[in-house]
């Protein structure tokens, strides 16, 4: 089992009150992959993601990474944590507007390496890898959202996750868009065994997973899991 949450919850204190972001949760996942939560806004869908990323601490309850609980360790073997197993793809992209693409991928590279070469070859590699090998040199401004967002995927891939975490990859995306994206987050989790994790509004996006997890106000509502899932 690649991560075992058991009984997370996530306590937001507010003026008139605490509010259960996350509510009890217990979840395994899979080393290999693909799931998908869904659920309205506000139902805890983005904190969940965060706290599998290692971003966000449960209030309450614990958390195992490949076995080991990984809610004990302190701020800089987080960062280890987060650095050396999870990539992040996120909705706004979050590239750096005066970098070209391939710089933008070498920036998660260059914080394990300091060996330029060698990380601009591999940048190139997966750039090519996501199509846009023809690309390198375009800043995020000359590219198509659809492109912003592969080369987010592309750095998200730098350090050879295990897991990937995205948040509504294709929420800025239109539907031809979207699909090229989630064909790409599919390829990487069948070639490359990859486990991703996708929080999406979208039910067609959904449909890619072959674990589909629901929340409503914090709870798990809906946990389903299909067996020899192939998405065309």
């Amino acid at each position: 089992m690649l991560m075992q949450i058991k009984n997370i919850t996530k306590k937001y204190q507010r003026h008139d009150g605490a509010i259960n972001a996350i509510d009890n949760i217990s979840l395994d996942i899979s080393e290999g992959s693909f799931v998908t939560i869904t659920g309205a806004s506000g139902s805890g869908k983005t904190t969940l993601l965060l706290i599998l990323g290692g971003l966000l601490l449960p209030s309450s309850g614990k958390m195992f990474y490949n076995g080991k609980e990984i809610n004990l360790l302190n701020e800089n073997e987080l960062a280890s944590f987060r650095s050396n197993h999870v990539g992040f793809v996120m909705q706004s992209f979050a590239l750096v507007p005066y970098l070209t693409a391939v710089e933008n991928v070498m920036i998660a590279l260059n914080v394990k390496n300091g060996d330029k070469t060698r990380n601009r070859k591999r940048a190139i590699e997966l750039l090519q890898w996501v199509g846009l090998d023809d690309r390198n040199t375009h800043y995020p401004k000359e590219l198509s959202a659809g492109q912003q967002q592969r080369v987010a995927i592309a750095r998200a891939l730098a350090n050879k996750p295990d897991l990937l975490l995205a948040d509504e990859p294709t929420g800025n995306l239109d539907p031809g868009l979207s699909d090229e994206i989630l064909k790409i987050l599919s390829g990487l989790n069948k070639e490359q065994k990859t486990t991703v994790v996708m929080v999406t509004h979208s039910p067609a996006a959904a449909e890619y997973g072959n674990v589909k997890i629901q929340l409503r106000l914090g709870g798990l509502v809906e946990h389903t899991v299909l067996e020899n899932m192939v998405v065309s």
